[in-house]
């Protein structure tokens, strides 16, 4: 039997702020806002990709630091450049990582969301669809 389709992906994540969420998000790394459900803010983040936050009391350090989202672009140097100029403080430049075949950078969101700017440098990626 194939596998039943898939038309979307969103992954939805907590904050303790929604509003300072949706201004780093949207003002920031220029997300589009696709839906706001009052509560749960969701953004595209290309194609049919999209990330969403929902308003949560509680929210730990902890937590975040369990999450790595990463955004794929040819051009890591030109996001580095971008977000630096919008006052973004990166945890890591731009820099190359052998063991995975991946050029990178990393910074945090208001959340304490580690953010990664990638691009792949192996030549098996993207894989084929099917």
């Amino acid at each position: 039997m194939p596998p039943l389709p898939v038309h979307q992906q969103i992954t939805f994540l907590y904050t303790a702020d929604l509003a300072r969420t949706a201004r780093f998000y949207e003002d920031i790394l220029g997300l589009p806002l696709a839906l706001d459900q009052g509560a749960c803010r969701i953004y595209r983040v290309c194609g049919d990709a999209f990330v969403g936050f929902c308003q949560r009391d509680g929210l730990t350090a902890e937590a975040a630091d369990r999450v790595i989202f990463t955004l794929v672009t040819p051009d890591v140097e030109a996001w580095h450049a971008y977000l630096q100029g919008r006052g973004v403080v990166f945890e890591k430049p731009p820099s190359h990582n052998p063991k995975y075949q991946i050029f990178h950078a990393f910074l945090r969101d208001p959340n304490g969301y580690l953010i990664e700017i990638q691009r792949f440098l192996d030549p098996a990626w993207p894989p084929p669809e099917g």
